[in-house]
């Protein structure tokens, strides 16, 4: 099934001479296929290359406009798959773009922290930003009726949304994938980072984390539990989340004393990844963590929706010393939406001293009747 990913409009739009489209997500999310598909549909003569082959490596390593001029003669378009694994290539891509007339690049990397250093000094005004995660709803309404998208959610919430999921028929298989793709794949782009060591215990920590979603989450706790100090707990959080495996979450606070405000929650860009981490992928009939699933999915997607859609609101959950709570905020243009996330319809009425001191908030409870236009617009 090929599967119009979100992205590829903007894409196309910012294909720019004299400009780099940089594209971030996890290994196996569908960065090369999308790379291949738009390339096939567009005219422009193509250079295509792979970052982590040595030969281009080398090639790249002399850093000389005639060089480029060389490689890149009557070329309109350079494409770089992996480029995280080029030694300096935000320079290069600099000497690139500043001097071969009329040359549009794409850069993808499934490690934003190496990526991430090109938005600095090198690449400043020169490029453009985009995120790639497992696939949306949005994505899939194109593919799925309503009648589809009812069914299938419970996989959705068991398997996650990782796009080679789609290929495999079997549970057992997709299992098996999700697990080989997180120690495979996901957890080794983590340790390669700084010659990290302790990959027991990143497995350990994201494992704590997965059993926590939808509460705070004290990093004093997690050391003592990992036997590791709180700024390296941070520290390690804060790769997970830099390779979209996790995604933080701050509290809100306005002007009510009684708001937690230092406090934050984590949850899982896809959760076919937090499942495998528990090794749970029993239906949910079976399971005593709907409610959590049903939170993290929706806030995923949301989450997608509103990457997708170039909406800049702020994000929140919302809580108070006396346990009045709220699972999503949402402030934008000085707005406040507020919504709260049930797995049955449920009668939800908005916290009192929420109601009190942001009066002119909205607030929605989102249920298995209501949720898709949250999720898809």
């Amino acid at each position: 099934m090929s599967i119009n990913r979100a992205i590829e409009k903007t894409l196309i739009e910012r294909l720019i001479p004299n400009k780099v489209n940089l594209i971030f997500g996890t290994r196996r999310v569908g960065k090369t296929f999308l790379l291949k598909k738009l390339i096939a549909n567009q005219s422009f003569k193509t250079l295509m290359l792979q970052g982590e082959d040595s030969d281009v490596q080398q090639i790249l390593a002399q850093r000389s406009v005639a060089n480029y001029q060389r490689l890149l003669h009557h070329i309109e378009l350079l494409v770089i798959d992996e480029a995280q694994a080029i030694p300096e290539i935000g320079k290069i891509l600099k000497l690139i773009v500043d001097n071969i007339e009329g040359i549009r690049v794409i850069v993808t990397g499934s490690s934003a922290f190496d990526l991430a250093n090109l938005s600095g000094e090198p690449l400043t005004g020169r490029a453009y930003f985009h995120e790639l995660y497992p696939i949306s709803q949005q994505e899939l309404m194109e593919q799925e009726n309503a009648l589809q998208t009812l069914q299938n959610l419970e996989d959705r919430l068991i398997y996650g949304s990782y796009p080679e999921l789609w290929n495999l028929p079997f549970s057992v298989t997709k299992a098996e994938y999700l697990k080989e793709l997180l120690n495979t794949y996901l957890l080794k782009d983590i340790i390669a980072f700084e010659g990290i060591r302790n990959s027991s215990k990143i497995r350990d920590l994201l494992r704590l984390i997965a059993f926590q979603i939808g509460k705070e989450v004290s990093m004093d706790e997690l050391g003592k539990q990992l036997q590791l100090s709180r700024n390296t707990v941070e520290k390690y959080l804060d790769l997970c989340s830099k390779v979209f495996i996790i995604k933080k979450l701050e509290a809100f606070s306005g002007n009510l004393r009684k708001e937690i405000t230092k406090s934050s929650r984590w949850y899982f860009w896809d959760l076919g990844i937090r499942n495998a981490l528990v090794n749970d992928f029993r239906p949910l009939t079976l399971r005593t963590d709907k409610g959590e699933l049903w939170e993290n999915y929706l806030i995923s997607e949301r989450l997608k929706f509103l990457k997708y859609n170039r909406n800049l609101a702020e994000t929140y959950f919302w809580r108070t010393y006396d346990q009045q709570e709220i699972d999503w905020l949402e402030l934008e243009n000085g707005r406040l939406r507020a919504y709260e996330f049930k797995w049955n319809e449920a009668k939800t009425k908005v916290p009192r001293a929420f109601a009190t001191t942001y009066p002119e908030a909205t607030f929605s409870v989102i249920n298995q009747e209501n949720y898709l236009p949250f999720i898809t617009g």
